[in-house]
C-alpha cells in the first residue's frame, strides 16, 4: 500500500507543482478534449462548498480516517486490489491535504468543460472508491450468493 500511496501522492504533487510554475492563474491551454487551466479551490472535492476551511480540514481528516478503517474490514479475498485503491485514496487525500495546509486551497488544473476543475487527487481519490465499491459489493454478492444455496 505504502507503494500506491507514494505514486498517487508524487503524481499529485509533481503536476501540481508543473502547473504553478508554467500555468499561471487565468491562463488555460486548450488541448482539444479537456484544457489545462489553474484553480486555487478553497472549498471541498470540485469546489462544491466554500468558505468552511477548518471545519471541512478536519471533517475530511476524521472521514478519510473512517473510511480507511471501514474498507479495511471489507477487504475479504481482494487483498491486493483492495490495498490499491485504499492506497489511491489515502494518496489523494494527502495530496489535497498538503496543498489545504501549505497554500490555504487546493490546486485544481484539469478542465473538461462540462464538470468542475480537479486534479490528479481528486482522481486517485475517485478510482479508489470506485475500486473499493466494486470490490465490497463483490464480496456482498458472493455472500448472499453463497447463502442462498446453503
Amino acid at each position: 500500500m505504502a507503494a500506491t500511496v507514494a505514486a498517487a501522492l508524487a503524481a499529485d504533487q509533481a503536476s501540481k507543482a508543473l502547473v504553478r510554475r508554467f500555468l499561471p492563474p487565468g491562463k488555460t491551454l486548450d488541448l482539444h478534449f479537456f484544457a489545462l487551466r489553474q484553480v486555487r479551490n478553497p472549498g471541498t472535492a470540485f469546489g462544491l462548498i466554500r468558505g468552511q476551511s477548518l471545519p471541512f480540514f478536519l471533517g475530511s481528516v476524521a472521514l478519510l480516517l473512517v473510511l480507511v478503517m471501514v474498507l479495511w474490514r471489507f477487504r475479504g479475498e481482494e487483498g491486493r486490489a483492495f490495498t490499491a485503491a485504499l492506497g489511491l485514496i489515502i494518496g489523494g487525500a494527502l495530496g489535497n491535504i498538503i496543498d489545504r495546509i501549505s497554500l490555504g486551497a487546493v490546486v485544481d488544473f484539469i478542465d473538461l468543460r462540462f464538470w468542475p476543475v480537479f486534479n490528479l487527487a481528486d482522481t486517485a481519490i475517485v478510482l479508489g472508491v470506485g475500486i473499493a465499491l466494486a470490490l465490497v459489493i463483490r464480496e456482498v454478492w458472493r455472500e448472499g450468493k453463497g447463502a442462498t444455496r446453503g
